[in-house]
């Protein structure tokens, strides 16, 4: 078991979860709007759809390599591609951090669960990052493939539930920093940018 693999893993969702992106901006606004046990809700919702990921992930692709090295070693390579397209796309938007939504109507604990529950499950784009992010982790000779991925998928999971909810925690000072510090989304932007090159080649290293 390589555990230089495993902390890499940890650093790096750690990033991704610090990033401003969709789901952590929506955990913002929810907390913000409704309250911070709503935003806590908004997050578990959000992480138990990352086992469905996980799981189509573990099996599907585990059979790929299975069947296929060299084929397992083009995912890894697209996984790359997609990771410096991301790191692209981030460099062309904006680096305002934009908090829509702060003055929408309130919902319930149950409902911001499903909410995010689903706003995960349905997101295509999860699916394809998960495939491009989770094969280059792969830190074990002796473990089968589906393990690893679901190893990799709990501490995803557990990272990304942490960071998630200490932002649901101190929505409000985050936002009176961000709002407070013009040069913040840049220097977001920025990380989002080196934490996606990083990875990418990680993958091909």
């Amino acid at each position: 078991m390589d555990y230089y693999i495993l902390i890499s893993f940890i650093g790096a969702t750690s990033a991704l979860a610090i990033s401003p992106g969709p789901d952590n901006i929506y955990v913002l606004v929810q907390s913000i709007t409704n309250g911070k046990v709503f935003g806590i809700a908004t997050v578990c919702g959000l992480i138990t759809g990352c086992v469905v990921h996980t799981t189509l992930l573990a099996f599907g692709v585990s059979a790929l390599i299975k069947a296929n090295e060299s084929l397992f070693f083009g995912i890894k390579v697209l996984g790359a591609l997609y990771l410096l397209f991301l790191a692209y796309k981030v460099f062309k938007a904006d680096s305002k951090i934009e908090f829509d939504g702060v003055n929408a109507p309130k919902k319930s604990l149950k409902q911001l669960f499903v909410q995010g529950f689903f706003m995960n499950v349905l997101n295509p784009k999860v699916t394809i990052f998960f495939l491009a992010f989770f094969p280059g982790f792969l830190f074990s000779d002796s473990f089968s493939t589906v393990i690893q991925f679901y190893v990799l998928g709990i501490i995803f999971m557990l990272t990304s539930f942490i960071i998630f909810s200490i932002i649901a925690l101190l929505a409000s000072e985050i936002k009176k920093y961000t709002l407070g510090h013009k040069h913040s989304g840049v220097v977001f932007k920025w990380l989002q940018i080196l934490v996606f090159i990083g990875i990418a080649v990680f993958i091909l290293i």
